[in-house]
């Protein structure tokens, strides 16, 4: 049975996603910037919080997590490699390691680029992948840490999930990463058919962090970097798909 999911708004632009497992009634949720509208909605529900899963030390994801934990006495996961800066883990975890959230099973991905030991959670039964700053609507995270290539390589394993996945990513940039694919792919007829339905996909209350895969490979430009068309466009034949990439991330850092 899939993990049910709610996107939870948090501060000005993040988002919190809460897991609930029907089966065992286990509940989970995926990065802490903020507690008071996690436990609006863990008491509108009536689950009690079992898992904290952490993607990487940044306040805006972990702000909240200790007084969280304090609250609710959930187990914290997180990645072994950023163990230093992250609160006290009760499970460590390392690429490829298993996570469970009751009956339900995922499993890290490493993804660093914009943080150098940044994960993401991938639930196959659920069709769901937590990317937070890797991978996100219509973008990825600012490279802050990483490199152009080790990004480069964290999205080619993202890539490579199933196109119904839904990436459930850290924050709504959508706005100013729409202005900026469309800037770099103005010919994407499924990019200009994304955006224009931008304003009916807020009205109707939709996460607009929460897209599936198989959209973002048509439409998000950094995942089209090995798209000769894209290349031509911008007089970069003979770039490889990474070095195309890092053309892009450098054009959008300065957009």
């Amino acid at each position: 049975m899939p993990l049910e999911m709610i996107a939870i708004p948090c501060l000005r632009d993040n988002y919190a996603y809460l897991l609930y497992d029907p089966e065992t009634g286990r509940t989970g949720v995926v990065d802490v910037p903020d507690v008071a509208p996690i436990h609006a909605v863990l008491d509108a529900k009536g689950y009690r919080l079992s898992d904290i899963f952490i993607t990487h030390h940044h306040d805006d994801h972990i702000g909240g997590v200790m007084r969280l934990r304090e609250d609710t006495g959930a187990a914290v996961w997180g990645a072994r490699a950023d163990a230093h800066r992250l609160p006290p883990l009760d499970h460590a975890l390392d690429e490829g390691d298993s996570v469970t959230l009751g009956a339900a099973q995922g499993r890290v991905i490493e993804v660093s680029g914009h943080t150098v030991g940044h994960i993401a959670f991938h639930f196959p039964e659920s069709r769901l992948a937590f990317t937070a700053d890797s991978l996100m609507a219509l973008g990825c995270g600012r490279l802050f840490e990483g490199s152009a290539a080790q990004m480069w390589e964290s999205l080619c394993k993202l890539m490579a999930l199933p196109d119904e996945t839904l990436i459930c990513s850290g924050h709504d940039y959508s706005a100013g990463n729409a202005a900026f694919a469309l800037h770099v792919d103005p010919e994407n007829a499924d990019l200009k058919a994304r955006v224009a339905g931008f304003d009916a996909d807020r009205a109707a209350g939709r996460p607009m962090a929460v897209v599936p895969l198989g959209l973002e490979k048509a439409t998000n430009p950094f995942l089209r970097a090995g798209q000769h068309y894209l290349k031509q466009a911008h007089g970069r034949e003979s770039a490889s798909d990474a070095e195309m990439f890092a053309y892009l991330r450098d054009l959008k850092d300065t957009f």
